[in-house]
């Protein structure tokens, strides 16, 4: 049996290369060809899609999705979810939790991808049991990092837990791209001896070394790759998809993926790239390696963002500082993974630690949460001294965040009945806010039919 591929360019690609930027018509136009490719599935929401389309290109994301589902009818849709913070930035109620997964299956996803940003599966659960409970597939994903508390034994263990919490497959989501091919090997030897999941390795090529890593991944036996057609992989995004099809040709793990139809879809790719660079949506800085992510375990997406934040603060040349105090906060925090919303939260004390002259002078909202407990239990203990200094003697709760949260569904749907159409727009609000109101105040004002008058 040949490793499987799960295609990213649609939702992952452009995410990582240019802000998740590509119209529903570009991801749409390349779905006939992928469909029939021998794909495993291909990802085509979450993650910042549904901003995105909100947003910026005041599109209906839900009507992304069932568009793409009338053309797949052979691969299955996958998609990214946040655990208890869906697509958010904060954590939602179960109800909302639970409404979300049952709409995003019936309007078209087979696969939900569900992580948390600490690894807290209490975080996980509500989630999991609506994706069962729907007909969906639940793959848990194990935000990795490196610390010296992210052994390879501590993700072993984690997976068991997720195994027991009754997921389908695993994937090791690696969103820095940090996994070395050496710990990868034991890693996935380790997942495949101590659970009967099936596999999927996730990793980016920001650091310069993951083709060498997915490569020793797949000798270990990793079951499924995540890749992305040529003209949108490299760089932030993932290795390329027709590389890998045909490096493991002929050999025990050939993905068997029809290469024509993978170049006359990189071929519609490329259009959409060539646009976006010349846009200057792309920035061509996002397509080199930068080995430095290894030693600051930075993000492709934080490093952009710290860097847009000292810009906009006149103070570029401090890069260097900022990225230094990068690995010093989140050890104070108790070796938070670097991903979203984390990575933000993390990277915007680093700047303020550096600006400020003093550091945690100044402390953002969502840090003293953090500290507070709201986010979950943080992997090693929070540094107390650092602690006390934010939040003082305040009590930090050691229950489950949404345990504290009110369900909000029915109040949200009575509270906007007159402009949602739908359950799917009361969950754009509940997400989104005055963004989807925007967008969905838009959309119903465009649908009222004009009724011409003609004056006697």
């Amino acid at each position: 049996m040949g490793v499987k591929i799960t295609e990213t360019a649609l939702r992952d690609g452009h995410q990582s290369l240019f802000a998740t930027r590509m119209t529903t018509d570009e991801v749409l136009s390349v779905l006939p060809e992928l469909d029939k490719a021998g794909y495993h599935a291909i990802e085509v929401w979450g993650g910042a899609t549904f901003d995105a389309c909100l947003r910026f290109l005041n599109e209906d994301p839900w009507e992304r999705l069932r568009k793409a589902k009338a053309i797949c009818k052979n691969t299955k849709l996958q998609m990214l979810f946040r655990g208890q913070n869906i697509l958010g930035y904060r954590h939602y109620a179960d109800d909302v939790v639970e409404k979300f997964v049952e709409k995003s299956i019936k309007n078209g996803i087979d696969i939900i991808r569900v992580f948390d940003a600490l690894n807290d599966i209490r975080n996980l659960k509500t989630a999991v049991v609506a994706t069962k409970k729907y007909g969906g597939e639940c793959q848990i994903a194990l935000s990795y990092t490196t610390s010296p508390v992210h052994t390879v034994e501590y993700y072993v263990n984690l997976a068991k837990e997720v195994e027991a919490l009754g997921a389908d497959s695993i994937c090791i989501k690696d969103m820095a791209g940090v996994l070395l091919p050496t710990t990868a090997y034991e890693l996935v030897k380790g997942i495949k001896a101590n659970t009967k999941l099936p596999v999927e390795l996730h990793s980016h090529c920001t650091g310069g070394l993951i083709e060498m890593t997915y490569l020793k991944a797949i000798e270990a036996g990793v079951d499924i790759i995540d890749t992305a057609l040529s003209p949108l992989s490299g760089g932030t995004s993932q290795p390329c998809t027709e590389s890998f099809n045909y490096a493991l040709r002929g050999t025990e793990y050939d993905p068997k993926l029809d290469e024509n139809l993978l170049n006359q879809a990189a071929n519609k790719l490329a259009k959409v790239k060539a646009r976006a660079l010349e846009s200057g949506l792309l920035n061509p800085k996002v397509l080199s390696c930068n080995p430095e992510i290894l030693k600051y375990q930075v993000p492709g997406g934080m490093l952009s963002n710290l860097i847009s934040q000292l810009k906009q603060q006149g103070a570029s040349d401090r890069l260097e500082e900022v990225l230094k105090e990068v690995p010093n906060v989140r050890k104070d925090m108790g070796y938070p993974p670097l991903v979203t919303p984390l990575s933000q939260m993390v990277g915007t004390q680093a700047v303020l630690n550096v600006l400020s002259g003093e550091r945690y002078k100044m402390v953002p909202k969502e840090i003293t949460d953090y500290c507070l407990g709201k986010y979950g239990k943080a992997p090693a203990e929070i540094n107390e001294e650092i602690r006390r200094k934010i939040i003082g003697d305040q009590p930090v709760i050691t229950h489950r965040p949404a345990d504290d949260l009110a369900p909000e569904f029915a109040e949200l749907k009575k509270k906007y009945k007159g402009v949602a159409k739908s359950d799917e727009d009361v969950l754009s609000i509940a997400l989104f806010g005055d963004v989807a109101l925007k967008f969905i105040n838009q959309r119903n004002e465009d649908a009222i039919p004009t009724v011409l008058t003609v004056e006697a």
